[in-house]
């Protein structure tokens, strides 16, 4: 298989600081370095002969930290365990899921005790939003202290994106499986928007920003479906079977739009 290596303009605008190139090249480029030692012999040259005063900084740098790496420690169980696990999730993310899952159960408990909004599963009702809490912590410059470096890194678009998005419907799936069966609700009936609105955050946060398209589309699912429904006790169309429809092309829709846009998870501005 023949393999496809970066041009010599990528090349040299990279070893000069990409300041000259796209964003989603300097991460594509980032990305096909991690696995290409061809590049980053390239890369290499064209830094000593563009960039001499970094080779030299680099030379001196690896002198005064040679000594140091030479010097084996093995890593233990617990801390490779961390290792694995921070790459779906930040320690910041733990707070957030746990508050969503005790929403769960919270919302479970009103239902079978029959104190929640008449014939409407509390449950059913909070499905769609849940996961959007836990997206919008996952992929926020406010809540991540190292939202630069997660952003720098050459795997931070739609990649990280789409591994922490995983993570918390890890967390937010299961709990809602639980809470359905328990409330007799069909698997669909949440299933579908908990999917769908998550997707459409993540299409609408590449162009304003996860948390902010979190917390703007939180807001219009509090204010169009959970306050009427709470007012009139009754489940509105949004949630009942013959929406399904609607809410399988909202998601079909949004997973196109993280698609097309997939390069715009890989700037800063996608932690607003």
């Amino acid at each position: 298989m023949k393999v496809e290596h970066a041009s010599k303009r990528i090349i040299e605008g990279y070893a000069l600081g990409g300041t000259d190139l796209a964003a989603d090249e300097v991460w594509a480029v980032e990305a096909h370095l991690e696995a290409c030692r061809t590049c980053r012999d390239r890369l290499s040259a064209a830094v000593g002969a563009e960039v001499p005063a970094v080779t030299s900084l680099v030379d001196t740098v690896w002198s005064g930290l040679e000594p140091h790496l030479a010097v084996t420690h093995t890593m233990s169980r617990g801390r490779r365990w961390s290792a694995r696990l921070s790459r779906w999730m930040t320690p910041t993310m733990v707070p957030w899921l746990a508050m969503v899952v005790g929403v769960t159960v919270l919302a479970l408990l009103f239902d079978l005790a029959g104190s929640g909004a008449g014939e409407v599963s509390l449950v059913l009702l909070f499905a769609p939003v849940l996961p959007v809490l836990g997206v919008a912590a996952s992929w926020s410059r406010g809540v991540d202290p190292a939202y630069e470096l997660t952003a720098s890194a050459p795997r931070a678009g739609l990649y990280l994106v789409l591994r922490r998005t995983a993570s918390v419907l890890g967390v937010v799936v299961p709990a809602l499986s639980v809470g359905g069966w328990m409330t007799g609700v069909m698997v669909a009936q949440w299933l579908l928007p908990c999917l769908a609105f998550t997707a459409t955050t993540l299409a609408l946060g590449g162009v304003i920003g996860v948390t902010r398209a979190a917390v703007l589309l939180a807001a219009v699912w509090a204010a169009v479906i959970v306050a009427p429904t709470l007012a009139t006790s009754r489940t509105t169309f949004a949630l009942q079977t013959g929406g399904l429809p609607m809410w399988g092309l909202l998601l079909a829709l949004g997973i196109g739009v993280v698609i097309a846009r997939r390069g715009a998870y890989s700037v800063l501005g996608a932690h607003r």
